[in-house]
């Protein structure tokens, strides 16, 4: 291929891809400010046992944050203030065998309740952690570059 043809083709090339609604989730990242401090809830996969934040299928007849905050209700046991304003977006495996990809929109929750009893409490583990533990922990580093893209958000607020 000449050059000018490779030029042409990358002048008009965009590294974002569209994804189709079927392949988009929605997941919500648990925070609470304590003593000034920002701390996140993790929770690990069912699958691989890493840690993530919860997420999953937006509900047909709920906004993508409402399906989130329900995703944090039953993977993590927690409830609060979900944004409808998005953090990020991260690509993730999906399907019983990581084969498919989905974008993930994450939405900030500030966590106002935490239930002791919750649909997957036996699936899973939950961890509170501050910002660097949670970026040593999360299996994705994008998953830890929207964390503190979220703490510098809220805490220099």
């Amino acid at each position: 291929m000449p050059l000018n043809d490779m030029r042409e083709i990358l002048k008009h090339w965009s590294p974002r891809v569209e994804t189709a609604s079927s392949l988009r989730q929605s997941g919500a990242m648990p925070y609470a400010i304590i003593e000034g401090r920002m701390a996140f809830l993790l929770i690990t996969s069912r699958r691989s046992g890493k840690w993530i934040f919860p997420k999953g299928a937006i509900e047909p007849d709920m906004t993508p944050w409402e399906s989130a905050a329900v995703e944090a209700q039953e993977e993590a046991g927690v409830t609060g203030e979900i944004s409808s304003e998005i953090i990020g977006t991260y690509r993730t495996g999906a399907g019983g065998d990581n084969v498919g990809l989905v974008d993930v929109d994450l939405y900030p929750l500030r966590v106002t309740q935490q239930f002791d009893d919750y649909k997957e409490k036996g699936q899973r583990m939950r961890h509170w952690a501050t910002l660097s533990e949670a970026r040593r922990l999360l299996a994705d580093q994008t998953l830890g570059r929207l964390a503190l893209a979220l703490h510098n958000r809220v805490i220099s607020s």
